[in-house]
């Protein structure tokens, strides 16, 4: 695969279907847990609510949606890359234009099970600041911090 080929462009709603597909099956594979929600409901948060408080940002390679991130100038709501594009840098990619948006510092939540992402995250200079559990999974999280040098 030939990362020129790769787009990062803002979301928009003909790549619906496509982003929540693999947005579920990267959260499926990261948890283990299937998603509480319908896929039509899913469909739905992603074009009438997530852009309320953030950006929207998608990965596409070939107009295959690879990756989506979510973000405003101080906190990242969702990242998540394609299962088979995973370790290519495309993560890394979007979590830049995120930093590069920002305040100058950025939190995110993770589950404390997808140790694969408490990896990237701290391997990009995110920190734990806090723990807890209050997600609609009811499973333990870890809040991050990033502040820009």
């Amino acid at each position: 695969m030939d990362r020129n080929n790769i787009i990062i462009a803002p979301y928009v709603p003909k790549y619906a279907e496509q982003t929540v597909k693999m947005w579920r099956d990267s959260k499926y594979e990261a948890i283990g847990q299937k998603e509480i929600h319908s896929f039509e409901n899913h469909v739905y948060f992603l074009n009438h609510i997530l852009h309320k408080e953030f950006h929207i940002d998608i990965a596409l390679f070939d107009e295959k949606v690879i990756g989506i991130i979510a973000y405003n100038d101080s906190e990242i709501s969702q990242l998540y890359i394609h299962n088979d594009y995973q370790g290519l840098g495309m993560g890394e990619r979007l979590l830049k234009k995120a930093k590069e948006q920002s305040s100058g510092r950025l939190t995110l939540y993770t589950f404390e099970v997808n140790k694969k992402a408490q990896r990237f995250y701290e391997k990009h200079g995110f920190q734990i600041i806090g723990r807890g559990h209050e997600n609609e999974e009811n499973l333990p999280d870890i809040l991050y911090e990033w502040t820009a040098k």
